[in-house]
């Protein structure tokens, strides 16, 4: 439940500051960040479960920057007036990628990661 609500709090601020700085990442309104950070929220906290251990950290924020990147590209490209080039959605997935390693770090070192055993 904490990945959940850190991912719905951070994710739309990484998509605020992609939009600001990136070339190629663009939204119109604010309602199309917030229906792509639900999109990367709610399907990136199963794949956490299922890939976040203990002595896998970078694969699973590896897994998770090609996992936001073609979420990211294709979630913006299919709503009206917002666009990302496949560059700007790579940018944004590293920063994502950030956003995970920090994320996974604090999971892990609270024993929150779904699949470490108790």
């Amino acid at each position: 439940m904490s990945s959940l609500i850190i991912k719905l709090i951070a994710i739309p601020v990484v998509l605020i500051l992609s939009a600001l700085f990136f070339p190629g990442v663009h939204f119109e309104d604010y309602w199309q960040i917030a229906v792509v950070a639900i999109t990367l929220a709610v399907l990136g906290v199963p794949l956490e479960y299922f890939v976040l251990r203990r002595g896998v950290l970078w694969i699973s924020v590896f897994i998770d920057v090609l996992v936001s990147w073609i979420l990211v590209y294709y979630a913006s490209n299919f709503q009206w007036e917002a666009s990302m080039t496949w560059y700007g959605a790579l940018l944004t997935s590293v920063l994502l990628g950030v956003l995970e390693y920090v994320t996974h770090r604090f999971l892990l070192a609270t024993h929150r990661a779904h699949s470490e055993p108790v």
